[in-house]
């Protein structure tokens, strides 16, 4: 099967492969995973996904890739972010333009770190997952349970240094790859993803869309 990941953050791509390959070592038909730029695919997807919702977002970008390619592709996008309770949700859907697009993360952390009240850090990682092919949209979901850090903590991508795991007594961003894709809301997801396809790549559960 070819898996064209709708993407291009190269740290998100790994995240996926990384969990995928090993799909694919058990047997699984997902030996094959492409990303945007190994196909040589230039889409603007910023300027599809403007959902107000994970769901949304995640199915327009996969239906947006795979109508771009044809058939013969099965399409994953994935639509991802941080939600912390004291901020009524925020930065939620809109993560990844949290105060701007270019906004460097470490503004972004001083940010949401100056908001946090004493006793309510509670917070969660979402991910929705579209996989469009030709039978449809299916949507598979994942969350990580946690909470907003005192300060940052780790090397990882996105909002990882500050979101801390207390059964782990570490961030996100300092999980090795591994413990990291055990747990997290996109290895959730995946999972999902793994055993629908698995089962039937094209019409197990339906086409949602």
């Amino acid at each position: 099967m070819k898996l064209v990941v709708a993407t291009r953050n190269k740290d998100k791509v790994a995240e996926i492969k990384a969990i995928l390959g090993k799909a694919a070592e058990s047997g699984r038909p997902f030996s094959d995973v492409l990303s945007l730029d190994d196909i040589g695919l230039c889409m603007d997807l910023d300027a599809v996904e403007d959902g107000t919702a994970f769901e949304e977002n995640a199915a327009k970008k996969a239906i947006a890739v795979r109508d771009a390619l044809g058939n013969g592709f099965t399409v994953l996008a994935d639509d991802s972010g941080l939600v912390v309770d004291a901020l009524g949700g925020k930065p939620g859907v809109d993560s990844a333009n949290f105060m701007g697009r270019d906004t460097p993360y470490p503004v972004r952390f001083d940010a949401i770190l100056s908001q946090m009240p004493d006793g309510c850090r509670r917070a969660r990682f979402i991910c929705v997952m579209a996989v469009a092919d030709e039978g449809g949209v299916r949507l598979f979901h994942g969350e990580m349970e946690g909470e907003i850090a005192q300060r940052p903590m780790g090397q990882g991508f996105g909002y990882d240094p500050i979101f801390y795991l207390p059964k782990h007594g570490k961030t996100a961003a300092q999980l090795t790859m591994d413990e990291k894709n055990a747990i997290s809301h996109r290895g959730q997801a995946l999972k999902a993803v793994i055993a629908n396809l698995a089962i039937s790549p094209s019409t197990n559960g339906g086409p949602l869309l």
